[in-house]
């Protein structure tokens, strides 16, 4: 199962507002170049357009996935559970560490939405870069442990 990279922002400040972009540059330990956080297990944070947009209906309102403020959407893979896993986007590769957990920031955007997130993986997962690379807007996601049945 593969699916593709939809979406990508980076958030070049601790205050500062996400900002799309098409391509980014990634570095081992450390995460997105440019983006505020750097290091650790959490340098890059992935959500899914199937999940935000269940999310949505659930609520039964519309808001644009970049009100996440992750930096990653992905289509057609799944990250429930995901933890350990390691994704293969674009050139790179990334352990997914575990599951995002939504802040006090998603009530702002939807009233419910924190809620709402904090089941089922649906703030989405974090991961750490292993491998330098880049990633684009439509380039391929998949599981590594499934890359040699594409």
């Amino acid at each position: 199962m593969s699916g593709r990279v939809e979406r990508i922002w980076i958030k070049r400040s601790k205050q500062h507002s996400m900002d799309e972009i098409r391509e980014v540059r990634v570095e081992a330990g450390k995460g997105i170049v440019g983006n505020a956080d750097q290091g650790g297990w959490r340098q890059i944070t992935l959500i899914t357009r199937e999940r935000w947009e269940e999310l949505m209906r659930e609520l039964g309102v519309s808001s644009d996935p970049s009100n996440r403020r992750a930096n990653l959407l992905l289509s057609g893979i799944e990250l429930a559970n995901a933890g350990e896993r390691v994704l293969e986007v674009g050139n790179t590769r990334l352990r997914v560490r575990g599951e995002t957990r939504p802040c006090d920031l998603m009530e702002q955007v939807v009233p419910g939405l924190r809620d709402a997130m904090d089941r089922g993986w649906g703030g989405g997962a974090f991961a750490e870069v292993l491998i330098d690379g880049s990633i684009a807007v439509g380039d391929i996601a998949r599981w590594s442990n499934e890359s040699s049945k594409a």
